[in-house]
C-alpha cells in the first residue's frame, strides 16, 4: 500500500524559511513524478512543484519560483520542499502527491494525474 506522511511544516514569520518532507512507502518511487500541493482557506487547491527522479527535474508554479526548491533523497524515499522568503500568501495546507503510473511531464501541474495523497502539512504565515 503505497503511503505518503508530510512533515515540517509550522508557524514561522514573513520572510522567514521552512522545509517540508514527504516520505513515501510501498513502492520504488525513483520512477515517478512526486509533487507538492496546496490549498488555502476557502480556495482551490493548487500545484506548487513537481520532481522527477530521472534527471532530478524541476518543475514550478509562478508564484514560488525563484523561492521553493523541490529535491529528492533516492536513499531515503523522500522528496523535499525547501521554502525560502514565505509570504502570508504562501500560508495553506500543503499536500505531497503521486501518481500510480508514470505521467507526462505536461501533465505534472494537474491535481487530477495523482493518486496517493499524504495527509498535510499546515504552514502558516501571518501577516
Amino acid at each position: 500500500q503505497v503511503q505518503l506522511t508530510e512533515s515540517g511544516g509550522g508557524l514561522v514569520q514573513a520572510g522567514d524559511s521552512l522545509r517540508l518532507s514527504c516520505a513515501a512507502s510501498g513502492r520504488s518511487f525513483s520512477t515517478y513524478t512526486m509533487a507538492w500541493f496546496r490549498q488555502a482557506p476557502g480556495k482551490e487547491r493548487e500545484f506548487v512543484a513537481a520532481f522527477r527522479w530521472t534527471g532530478a527535474i524541476t518543475y514550478y508554479a509562478d508564484s514560488v519560483k525563484g523561492r521553493f526548491t523541490i529535491s529528492g533523497d533516492k536513499s531515503k524515499n523522500t522528496v523535499y520542499l525547501q521554502m525560502n522568503s514565505l509570504k502570508p500568501e504562501d500560508t495553506a495546507v500543503y499536500y505531497c502527491a503521486t501518481p500510480k503510473d508514470r505521467i507526462p511531464y505536461g501533465r505534472s501541474r494537474y491535481d487530477y494525474s495523482y493518486d496517493y495523497w499524504g495527509q498535510g502539512t499546515q504552514v502558516t504565515i501571518p501577516s
